[in-house]
């Protein structure tokens, strides 16, 4: 009944995260349109970022709400990796991926109906730019950073949730902007697949290895090399 339910709210948050994370881009332009912030000026990149605060706490309550529901595999699989997510077997996220990636294509066939028409240029999701291999490496090491950004500042960071949220936003914008001439980046599978579905590549080897196995890579590297510089200290024996 547990992974049932684990698996229904991955689904759900999942879904919910691909269709409010394709609203950042539109919802920049409109609000720097509106008070006069110049298009991919210091400002606007500000606004983002806060948008992108905004909506990672709000799915952050949300997906504590489903019962520690998970919108992308690639996170989960560092966490589980680092010891950080012990309920995370090999069964359970054979059956929550799946999920996961049917959720993303929910997100995204939703998002596609409910944006106004003159903002749906900007809803293609991530693409591969340049070649097979080269985008399995970049989506790896994008991955990477996304994932040890992420144990770092949930483990050593400041203990201000808000500030916590805000970091790992200000780096998956940064990540973002510099991946976007190579896969997009997607750093997520649930979402690479959502959109890879809209567009009709979804059964395809590039997909797969680019945006499945690139970031699952780069997760377990994540997790491997925060263990390594960061080991988890046993709790000490109590003396009889």
């Amino acid at each position: 009944m547990g992974l049932i339910r684990s698996t229904v709210g991955d689904a759900l948050l999942t879904s919910l995260w691909v269709a409010g994370a394709s609203t950042l881009g539109p919802l920049t332009l409109a609000i720097s349109s509106a008070i006069g912030f110049t298009p991919r000026s210091p400002a606007a990149l500000l606004l983002t970022t806060l948008l992108a605060t905004a909506l990672v706490l709000a799915f952050s309550v949300l997906g504590a709400i489903l019962g520690d529901a998970s919108f992308n595999p690639a996170t989960t699989i560092a966490l589980s990796a680092a010891g950080m997510k012990p309920d995370a077997t090999l069964l359970s996220m054979g059956v929550r991926f799946p999920a996961q990636a049917a959720g993303g294509v929910v997100g995204a066939l939703a998002i596609l109906q409910l944006m106004p028409a003159r903002y749906n240029h900007m809803l293609k999701g991530p693409s591969l730019k340049v070649d097979l291999h080269t985008g399995a490496i970049a989506e790896g090491i994008f991955t990477f950073v996304l994932c040890f950004a992420l144990l770092i500042i949930f483990t050593r960071g400041p203990r201000n949730l808000i500030v916590k949220v805000w970091m790992l936003a200000v780096t998956t914008v940064g990540l973002v902007m510099t991946g976007s001439s190579y896969t997009g980046p997607s750093m997520n599978p649930a979402n690479a697949f959502g959109w890879a579905y809209v567009n009709g590549w979804h059964a395809s080897w590039d997909l797969f290895y680019v945006y499945w196995v690139g970031p699952f890579a780069g997760a377990f590297l994540a997790a491997t090399t925060f263990k390594g510089l960061f080991p988890m200290q046993k709790p000490k024996e109590k003396e009889a």
